[in-house]
């Protein structure tokens, strides 16, 4: 982002995410007094605490800036519901990192332990009791997201229409993980079926429902937009996912490695290891024959991988040429976004259609 973002700019981003997590802490500390907890239940308050926990530990909110940049497509001017949108976007965005770590069985998250091992840690030998109150935590955060903007000091339609957009992007989140693990059962998974499963699992909640909540606190209806933001968080949603795929394979290195604490808690080769066959993973196994295929294919959902077959697979990737072509995708991707975001001048402010038209060439900045 550096190298395409000006410096007011960037300030202005870190003013997001720091006044975000000051409310986000605030949230947490007002958490007892929103809803009668059971007493004398020392569950619920570890239950909270852990979510809090999560929530605050660490991540770009990404969410919470692209959020803020939508309403300054409209206006400059502060406008209500902003808030209470960011919180709730944060809060589904902890519901689904919970339920993601368990159906991963992910030990880390964020530089931390995830809530399901931390649950694990709690309770040995009681797997069961674990793994209930870990689904339970997710689904806490979930329904506390939709309380946040049911409370939102905003008006009643303005309350009922960010509620709907969260709601639809809840469920279309959901279905996208259904897919996501839809995918791993095919063999080769067709591209665009890892196009749709991205759309529906991250870039619809990460970047679509951000942009149409934005706009439609500062007053604008997002509905005659939805087609050109969709095109926008279908391509940077790719370009996102892809980057991720590929550091996951080759890892990062040099500048990256130094600069990249976002991929810190995923270790290189999580995806062979776990069986996903995601963009990095479908391009090595279109490129590989004989034998380097059925090594690659032996690996994939071996959690004991050794280190020295992952690296033979990457071997096998970059003498087919992969890791140039991923890159290359991921540079396509990104222009294509930065392409479409460049046609939204004739609808809002140019300076805030800057910011979103230099955003998706900082995943290609980034790449070792």
């Amino acid at each position: 982002m550096h190298a395409t973002v000006n410096a007011a700019t960037l300030e202005r981003v870190l003013g997001h995410r720091t006044r975000f997590d000051a409310r986000f802490g605030q949230y947490f500390d007002s958490l007892t007094g929103r809803f009668d907890l059971p007493v004398p239940s020392r569950y619920v308050p570890r239950c909270l605490d852990l979510l809090r926990d999560l929530s605050m530990r660490g991540g770009k909110r990404l969410r919470v800036v692209l959020l803020y940049e939508a309403a300054r497509l409209v206006t400059t001017e502060e406008v209500p519901g902003l808030a209470e949108a960011a919180l709730s976007i944060e809060l589904l965005q902890t519901h689904g990192l919970v339920h993601d770590d368990i159906i991963d069985d992910a030990p880390l998250r964020r530089g931390g332990p995830s809530t399901y091992y931390a649950y694990r840690g709690e309770f040995p030998g009681h797997g069961a009791t674990a793994l209930g109150l870990a689904v339970l935590a997710g689904d806490l955060a979930g329904f506390l997201s939709t309380q946040v903007l049911l409370e939102a000091e905003a008006p009643v339609a303005l309350r009922q229409a960010l509620l709907g957009v969260h709601t639809r992007t809840a469920a279309e989140t959901v279905a996208g993980q259904i897919a996501d693990l839809e995918r791993d059962a095919h063999a080769l998974p067709d591209e665009e079926f890892l196009h749709t499963v991205t759309d529906f699992k991250s870039a619809r909640y990460s970047i679509l429902a951000p942009l149409t909540m934005g706009l439609l606190a500062a007053g604008e209806d997002p509905a005659p937009h939805r087609a050109r933001l969709h095109r926008y968080a279908r391509l940077v949603g790719i370009s996102e996912q892809m980057r991720d795929d590929c550091l996951d394979l080759f890892g990062p290195s040099g500048e990256d490695a130094g600069a990249a604490p976002v991929v810190a808690d995923k270790s290189t080769g999580a995806d062979i290891r776990s069986g996903r066959r995601t963009y990095a993973v479908r391009a090595v196994l279109a490129a590989a024959t004989g034998a380097d295929a059925a090594l690659v294919e032996a690996a994939l959902g071996d959690p004991r991988c050794p280190d020295a077959t992952l690296e033979r697979i990457r071997e096998i990737a970059r003498a087919a040429g992969v890791d140039g072509r991923l890159k290359a995708e991921i540079r396509r991707h990104a222009e294509e976004a930065a392409a479409e975001a460049a046609s939204w001048e004739p609808y809002w402010r140019a300076e805030a259609v800057e910011f979103f038209r230099s955003l998706p060439m900082w995943n290609v900045d980034r790449m070792p």
